[in-house]
């Protein structure tokens, strides 16, 4: 949709003719669309993929960084509580064992999931009708979490490894893990780590994406940065509840190492229910919303700010309208 706009020449009326204020009412009733995903900017701004892909890569890679530094405590907890069986005692010490490791992971895997993200949604929401938004930026997230899975579930492996005291670093883990159990050792779960984090990433910034839109339509302005934290925290915590089963299988299925202890996803869902209870799906529950609560609150609100610096600081002939 091209923008609405009225031009007047005034040296040939002094007032506005009728077939002018029709216009401008034609205007200003279809204004409001304009804050519906931001596609009004399809034809005036050229797509600029290269720009697009750097500044999400930038802007996710910082983001990532930032949120898993913060809070990687609160994981560890997470995932000692999913891990354990049956009344296992939870060990509090070494909240912070595979960080660095996992850092070297997470800035790549962010990276190139906010690099795929960004122009995906962009140019769908480009092609698709405004009412549709909504299917962009769950394409998009699907997208971006498929790309990003071939580092993520690797790191993700190391970092439960250590996490779980099985190893004390991560260059161990991935040597030990990947002789012991071959290369696909650094993969086990990437089935059920899929099935978590497609639609965890999909509905997860589909809600952020969506919030952000109705707020500043109501709101009639641009967001700031505490309230794109905020709308970052609701959409992660209410997303982390939703998916807590499917974190709890696939935390089980990637620190089971050579004991196999389960044949795969449907086998490991059967064997904590009948051995622990349904209520061993929910386990971790509370470390988690609080953990990814706290962390879209941090990674959208930096998200949003790096996009904005960076926006910032391009050419001014290429200081388009943003884009939701």
């Amino acid at each position: 949709m091209g923008p609405f706009t009225l031009a007047v020449d005034a040296k040939s009326s002094g007032g506005i003719s009728s077939d002018a204020s029709n216009r401008k009412m034609q205007e200003l009733q279809l204004e409001p669309k304009k804050f519906f995903a931001s596609v009004n900017a399809r034809d005036e701004n050229p797509f600029d993929f290269l720009r697009i892909l750097f500044e999400g890569v930038i802007a996710g890679g910082t983001a990532g960084v930032v949120v898993e530094t913060a809070l990687y405590p609160i994981d560890t907890i997470k995932t000692r509580l999913q891990a354990a069986r049956g009344g296992g005692k939870i060990i509090l010490k070494g909240l912070y064992s595979g960080l660095a490791g996992n850092l070297a992971g997470v800035l790549p895997a962010s990276a190139v999931f906010i690099g795929v993200y960004e122009p995906a949604k962009q140019q769908l929401l480009r092609n698709l009708p405004e009412n549709l938004s909504a299917v962009a930026h769950l394409t998009a997230g699907v997208l971006g979490g498929i790309a990003s899975s071939f580092i993520r579930v690797p790191t993700e492996v190391v970092k439960q490894r250590m996490q779980t005291g099985q190893f004390t670093s991560a260059s161990d883990a991935v040597r030990l893990i990947a002789s012991k159990e071959g290369f696909k050792g650094l993969y086990a779960g990437y089935g059920s780590f899929l099935l978590r984090d497609l639609p965890f990433d999909a509905i997860q910034f589909c809600l952020y994406e969506q919030l952000r839109i109705g707020y500043k339509l109501a709101a009639k302005r641009d967001l700031n940065d505490p309230e794109n934290a905020i709308i970052g925290a609701f959409a992660g915590a209410l997303t982390g509840a939703i998916t807590t089963p499917l974190d709890v299988i696939k935390t089980r299925l990637m620190v089971q190492g050579s004991a196999n202890q389960y044949k795969g996803f449907f086998d490991c869902v059967q064997t904590i229910v009948r051995e622990e209870g349904p209520s061993a799906l929910l386990k971790g529950v509370g470390p988690r919303v609080l953990w990814i609560g706290i962390g879209g609150s941090i990674f959208f609100g930096v998200l949003e700010r790096t996009k904005r610096f960076l926006a910032e600081r391009r050419p001014n002939d290429q200081r388009y309208s943003k884009t939701e």
